[in-house]
């Protein structure tokens, strides 16, 4: 690595494997057809993609496959997208993990096959790179690493996931003092803190870590910052929703992005609903993530709406929510980047045009 990154993310990329357009799910003994599918790198990778979309020099620590779906995973991240794979290794003896999802009414279901990610004693492949920011999913991996990373001084963002065993352990929240934010959503702040509202939950995981974040889906996200003592609310972006997955990692990288940059909280808070809204427009997971172009499109679309209409209008509500914008989105933006191919195919030796 020629210099540091701005973000480092460590675990395991899944192929993911998408269905959309479904009338409904498959019951015992039927068939059903989808109108659409994509494939893509999925796991860590919806992350590290959506991160790097937005600029963040950005690093994966993962062990790949050298079979034909680490393969193609591969080269999405390497020469698609990016992304800095020198702290991963291939791996000839172990085959990729594959989770095939499947959205419907604005949601999805999930069926995944994998073997444990083959890595050393403290949860990452080859080591913490120079960082200024690390993702961490708690409950899920080691994090033995996270407390040597936030005493060197990198910024350390986790979340966490689903409790298959429903206990809801708060031991799985030991790690929270050595990191900078917590970004759970609702059910999950809930569930945890044992509280019956998100903004009960925001009250009660406050005083664990420096930022916490509660997403809410569409009803958009809310947010404390005890260093700056902001608190923020702001509702989702209306889209029309086509595939949610990888919805919360967009987000995540959203967050990152504004917090590097060192805006308000409420601007990095709408900002991080914009693209995960812009994301689930499209099928695809990681893929799936908005481009710089994208959100300067999403932009002028908006502003010319707003012109057209009341000032109390939605569209004027949304002008002016997201007035920043122009600010933050870099001059000679790239252009719409690329979304999810259909199949598990071979890649051009080029660079593809984000």
């Amino acid at each position: 690595m020629a210099r540091q990154l701005d973000l480092f993310v460590p675990g395991v990329v899944f192929l993911d494997v998408i269905f959309t357009g479904l009338r409904e799910l498959p019951g015992p003994g039927t068939e059903v057809r989808a109108s659409g599918m994509g494939s893509c790198p999925g796991g860590v990778a919806n992350l590290a993609v959506a991160a790097s979309r937005l600029g963040l020099r950005t690093g994966l620590g993962t062990a790949l496959s050298t079979d034909a779906y680490g393969e193609f995973c591969h080269q999405v991240l390497s020469r698609q997208e990016g992304i800095d794979l020198s702290a991963s290794r291939r791996l000839d003896d172990w085959h990729s993990p594959v989770t095939v999802s499947l959205a419907y009414d604005r949601d999805r279901s999930m069926i995944t096959h994998g073997h444990p990610l083959p890595t050393d004693d403290d949860g990452l492949v080859n080591g913490l790179p120079a960082t200024r920011a690390a993702a961490v999913s708690l409950g899920g991996s080691s994090t033995g690493w996270v407390s040597r990373a936030g005493r060197d001084g990198t910024l350390i963002f986790a979340d966490v996931g689903w409790d298959e065993t429903d206990q809801w352990n708060v031991d799985a929240l030991a790690v929270l003092p050595d990191c900078h934010a917590f970004l759970p959503n609702a059910v999950e702040a809930m569930r945890y803190t044992r509280t019956g509202t998100p903004g009960a939950a925001l009250d009660k995981l406050a005083g664990l870590v420096p930022i916490v974040v509660v997403t809410d889906g569409g009803a958009g996200a809310l947010a404390v910052d005890a260093a700056t003592g902001e608190v923020a609310t702001v509702p989702g972006v209306p889209v029309e929703a086509l595939d949610p997955t990888g919805a919360g990692d967009v987000f995540t990288a959203g967050f990152i992005a504004g917090t590097l940059g060192g805006w308000p909280l409420a601007d990095r808070l709408a900002f991080a609903n914009l693209v995960a809204a812009l994301s689930v427009q499209h099928f695809g997971g990681s893929l799936s993530a908005p481009g710089w172009g994208d959100i300067a499109d999403w932009w002028q679309a908006t502003l010319r709406a707003a012109e057209r209409r009341h000032p109390e209008s939605s569209e004027g509500q949304l002008a002016r929510r997201f007035a920043f914008l122009p600010e933050v989105i870099p001059p000679g933006r790239r252009s719409a980047v690329h979304r999810a191919t259909a199949t598990i195919a071979q890649l051009s030796d080029a660079h593809a045009d984000r």
